[in-house]
């Protein structure tokens, strides 16, 4: 992922200290909550969260959260996993 495929978002230290979450578990838990209201597919929200497809839906199941990884998630999936290969 190149940088102009990046968007940041600025989130002052303060709210990151009261939550006491790390960037990384924001990240997760913003993944997690965009997945959960549909607003985003399985392979989405894993590659937002930053994680491979079996840590996130552990991640999901260790919240309750069904998975429907669907054929648009498996396409996805397969896309990343050969750019990867091309690296």
């Amino acid at each position: 992922m190149g940088m102009k495929d990046v968007v940041m978002v600025e989130i002052p230290r303060g709210v990151l200290r009261a939550a006491r979450m790390t960037p990384e578990e924001l990240r997760q838990e913003l993944a997690i909550h965009l997945f959960q209201q549909g607003k985003l597919s399985f392979g989405k929200a894993r590659q937002m969260a930053g994680m491979n497809a079996w840590g996130f839906q552990q991640l999901l199941g260790s919240r309750g959260i069904p998975v429907h990884y669907n054929t648009e998630d498996y396409e996805q999936d397969r896309l990343a996993l050969e750019e990867r290969e091309q690296l």
